[in-house]
């Protein structure tokens, strides 16, 4: 273990430039791997689906696989109080380790698997309790990433560097859609695949986790964590704990109201967007994964940008000009979508809706992370997130496959907008976190000392 890094051991020499941003991206790379597999589930259910469910016909397969990918992020918020503590009273690094292997597991059981021909109603079990190890790892990374990310940063460009949360985030995804569109393409034929060839994916995943693993070990643990250690050392503060947590609830309540609308608007533009392309579009799987992969490179270009516009205008604007736009134009873009004639359009179109959404993606993690002090940081960041996106974003595929299922398609285009609506509100009356930073906060006595 790199000197420093033990807790309780004397704090780490201060960083430079580019040790800084060094662990920045050290950190970032871990959480990629991370969500490329969490969405390889989505990605590839196309081709799985059949083997856990058999007997049902295509629509009502991928609501089945929508639902235990719904599951998966219900058990997130045990998750990001889990791994909060770990973050708040053991260190970010230790957490993100324990995030990561705990990914690596999930993604391997998914992999090994035996098909329903197999064992039976076992199998969608087996792969229901798999998708809740990797639930559980994803609802501690968000938290212990964002804290990370947000406490390395320099204050001058850290809705810069934290923005790269998402970068990695969405680079996950299409790392994931990258993999099948060569498996697609160049490996295996559209029987393999749904017959076996899935499973690469997540027999990958796990492997790039274990890769995470190692390359994790050698973060620094940031600055202000290991003031907290000094402090408690003296007596002066204890580890965050879930009824510290309750003494910061309007704070809580921002996160929710900010992640409520985000989360949603993420979700249908990554994961249902290629049910919704394939579903109600009309375009091929490959044109699917296609536009897919093409809309997801436009949106990881775009979180740096609006992340450093973040350091100049501050936070809110991006937020208020999200929650505006989002709650008019969520009903005409679906509707355009729903009618694109043919790929082209249809990137077009979401590429569109991506300069809306990228104004909550690109800094969500840093305006939670500058909500809370450190004591408590990493569980205030990761908790009522995990509770939002458990509620309003693992389930958007869910919601929006029942609302065609039962031909009422264009009443989730409303849902969503009225969600959306609601993180408005939030926005409009939330400080703005660039000018009022408890990260700087924390700061402050490091510069003193």
């Amino acid at each position: 273990m790199p000197s420093g890094q033990g807790i309780g051991a004397a704090q780490p020499p201060a960083l430079d430039a580019p040790g800084r941003l060094k662990a920045i991206l050290v950190g970032s790379v871990g959480n990629l791997v991370e969500w490329y597999d969490f969405y390889c589930f989505s990605a590839f259910s196309l081709y799985f689906a059949s083997s856990f469910f058999p007997t049902q016909e295509p629509t009502a397969q991928m609501l089945s696989t929508a639902g235990i990918f719904a599951l998966g992020f219900f058990i997130r918020p045990v998750g990001g109080w889990l791994f909060g503590h770990i973050g708040d009273g053991m260190g970010r690094r230790k957490a993100l380790m324990l995030s990561v292997l705990l990914m690596c597991l999930g993604s391997l059981v998914i992999a090994l698997t035996p098909t329903y021909e197999t064992i039976g109603a076992a199998a969608p079990v087996v792969l229901l309790l798999a998708r809740l190890l990797q639930g559980l790892s994803l609802g501690g990374e968000y938290g212990a990433s964002a804290t990370y990310l947000s406490e390395m940063a320099t204050g001058a460009r850290r809705g810069f560097y934290a923005s790269f949360q998402y970068v990695t985030l969405i680079g996950g995804q299409l790392t994931a859609l990258l993999v099948l569109l060569v498996l697609q393409n160049f490996v295996l034929s559209d029987q393999e695949l749904r017959a076996w060839g899935w499973r690469l994916a997540f027999l990958i995943g796990a492997l790039l986790a274990l890769i995470a693993l190692i390359m994790r070990r050698d973060l620094f643990e940031t600055e202000i964590f290991q003031r907290q250690v000094r402090a408690r050392a003296g007596g002066a503060v204890g580890p965050g704990r879930l009824q510290d947590l309750l003494r910061h609830p309007r704070e809580a309540l921002i996160v929710i109201g900010l992640t409520m609308g985000g989360t949603l608007a993420f979700y249908v533009y990554t994961t249902y967007m290629q049910k919704f392309l394939r579903l109600s579009v009309g375009l091929t799987d490959r044109q699917t994964t296609a536009v897919s992969a093409a809309s997801l490179i436009f949106a990881m270009l775009l979180q740096p940008a609006y992340g450093a516009l973040s350091d100049r205008i501050g936070r809110r604007p991006l937020l208020i000009g999200f929650g505006a736009l989002g709650t008019l134009g969520t009903v005409p873009l679906l509707t355009a979508i729903s009618h694109a004639r043919g790929p082209w359009e249809a990137f077009l179109l979401i590429a569109v809706a991506w300069l809306i959404v990228s104004g909550y993606t690109s800094i969500n993690a840093v305006v939670k992370a500058e909500l809370f002090p450190a004591a408590i940081r990493a569980t205030g960041v990761g908790l009522p997130y995990a509770i939002a996106v458990s509620l309003f974003g693992g389930s958007a595929e869910y919601v929006a496959l029942w609302f065609k299922s039962v031909g009422l398609e264009a009443g989730f285009y409303w849902y969503a907008t009225a969600i959306i609506a609601c993180t408005l509100l939030v926005a409009v009356f939330m400080r703005d976190t660039k000018k009022v930073s408890a990260i700087d906060k924390d700061l402050l006595p490091l510069v003193l000392e």
